[in-house]
This record gives structure tokens, C-alpha cells and sequence, in this order.
């Protein structure tokens, strides 16, 4: 309940700080923010992204070998 009245007051708080006509109107240095936080935000997601990419590579290669190796001992037991 408590994180609940927290999210709605600092919810609150935005609303107000960047709106033009309110008390503090700092739309313009937010928009500052976005415009050098987006591109570093971009080279974060796109990282993850490619180590993600990397680790599935590794997975697929790992379950081949697992699966190979599952079916020769299936063909020595068959023997």
C-alpha cells in the first residue's frame, strides 16, 4: 500500500514538474535529457540484444552436441 502512495505522488510529481504552465516547467531540460538519454539507452538495449544472441547461439550449439551424443550412446546400447 505504501509503494502504492509512493508511485502515485512521485507520478504526481512529474506530471507537475514538466508541465509548461505549472511551477516548475522544466519541459525543455527534460526534453535535453531524452535527446542524450535515448541514444545511450539504444546502445544498452542493442548490447543486450547481442549478448543474448550470443548465449542462444551457444545453447543451440551445446543441445546439438547433447543430442548428438544421446544418439550414439542410443546406437551403442542398440548393439
Amino acid at each position: 500500500m505504501v509503494a502504492l502512495i509512493i508511485g502515485i505522488l512521485f507520478i504526481a510529481f512529474a506530471v507537475v514538474s514538466v508541465w509548461p504552465d505549472l511551477l516548475l516547467n522544466w519541459w525543455d531540460q527534460m526534453i535535453a535529457f531524452l535527446q542524450g538519454g535515448i541514444p545511450v539507452f539504444a546502445l544498452f538495449i542493442g548490447l543486450i540484444a547481442v549478448f543474448i544472441g550470443i548465449a542462444d547461439i551457444k545453447d543451440r550449439i551445446e543441445a546439438k552436441k547433447e543430442e548428438a551424443e544421446e544418439q550414439k550412446n542410443q546406437n551403442s546400447e542398440k548393439k
